[in-house]
């Protein structure tokens, strides 16, 4: 599947203009990558107190 076909379906999956979806970046996963993640991560804040940035406990 080419980049631009990629795109293509994502636009029309979404409903997203094509350069919109150009400017976010899609592309295919690796499956020979096995530190691909695939759920998204929690947000993430700042911790003030400990001055380190951790993941948000809400979500």
């Amino acid at each position: 599947m080419s980049q631009h076909a990629i795109e293509v379906a994502v636009a029309m999956a979404t409903g997203e203009s094509l350069a919109v979806i150009q400017r976010c970046g899609f592309s295919v996963a690796d499956p020979v990558d096995v530190n691909f993640e695939p759920e998204p991560r929690r947000p993430l804040v700042f911790d003030w107190d400990d001055m380190l940035p951790v993941e948000w406990p809400g979500c």
